[in-house]
């Protein structure tokens, strides 16, 4: 099945209101008592969110602040190496900040007159189902935590660098943003476990860990890629497959490591197009039919 969630710390709330965020062993905060505690109060924080009102503000630390500017800063250098055209294009047009965390309904207001898209605080990870149909509304999920101090450059979880300079400069191009939109359309037709999963994996191979050629050269427009300062360096180095639903909605791949095989476009008109029409038109029986046209070619 999808894992995702492998991705994210659990988060619990115990019948007195008490919220905890589950940090695995390995998470370079799980000694700092600060840090802990501070992941519980932003994600109490977004448990309380209300649908419909302000997303709640967070005072980041200065520790906070820092590691911000410092991902942004070296994200950006490398998004004029190995982002696509319509990343950094979108980039520019958005202008996310790059001294101080944006708060979600700052991020939001950037992103309104781009392609109406808005933020709302999630604690941690959000169900597939959840996640993926708010795109039909525009609305994106995010958290709000920002990864520990003494790794600025690291997080083995997605935090506001991975949702924000990830998704919100790739959410800023109009065409990038249709595509979330009939995502998010798609899974109001699915009903199925297996449906929604071929669908997850597509995505990930796509919106997530996409490239394409470009000039020449192999640029990136998944968010993953974006917001990953050690594998926006590596993505060159995978085996290159053409872009094929398919497989990308069977392959199987470690969600917890460097992906090893990824799926390029030969441009973005064409990934628009492939990407667009398939989720345009998916539905319950869409992996089976797969499923039958492979068996078939065989």
């Amino acid at each position: 099945m999808f894992t995702e969630a492998q991705l994210y710390s659990p988060v619990t709330r115990e019948r007195d209101g008490d919220v905890t965020v589950h940090l695995s062993e390995d998470h370079p905060g799980v000694h700092d008592e600060n840090y802990r505690a501070r992941r519980n109060a932003i994600a109490a924080l977004a448990l309380d969110h209300a649908p419909g009102a302000a997303a709640p503000r967070i005072d980041y630390s200065d520790d906070e602040e820092r590691v911000w500017r410092i991902a942004s800063a070296e994200l950006a250098r490398k998004h004029e190496i190995y982002a696509c055209r319509e990343v950094r294009e979108a980039a520019a047009m958005l202008t996310l900040p790059r001294d101080h965390i944006p708060q979600l309904d700052e991020v939001s207001a950037l992103l309104a007159p781009l392609t109406g898209f808005s933020y709302v605080p999630a604690a941690g990870l959000v169900p597939l189902r959840e996640f993926f149909g708010s795109f039909a509304a525009r609305t994106f999920h995010s958290t709000q935590y920002i990864r520990h101090h003494s790794a600025p450059l690291y997080t083995p979880e997605p935090d506001a660098i991975h949702e924000i300079i990830g998704h919100a400069n790739q959410i800023a191009s109009p065409r990038f943003a249709a595509l979330y939109e009939t995502v998010g359309a798609a899974v109001t037709r699915l009903t199925t476990d297996t449906a929604l999963k071929f669908l997850a994996d597509v995505f990930w191979f796509s919106l997530e860990f996409g490239v394409v050629r470009e000039d020449g050269e192999i640029r990136c427009y998944g968010a993953g890629l974006l917001s990953s300062y050690g594998e926006i360096d590596e993505f060159r180095h995978a085996r290159l497959r053409p872009l094929d639903v398919a497989a990308m909605g069977t392959i199987t791949y470690d969600i917890t490591h460097y992906q090893p095989v990824l799926f390029c476009a030969d441009s973005v008109d064409q990934l628009v197009d492939v990407l667009g029409e398939f989720f345009a038109t998916m539905d319950d029986e869409t992996p089976a039919r797969f499923a039958r046209d492979t068996d078939q070619v065989r």
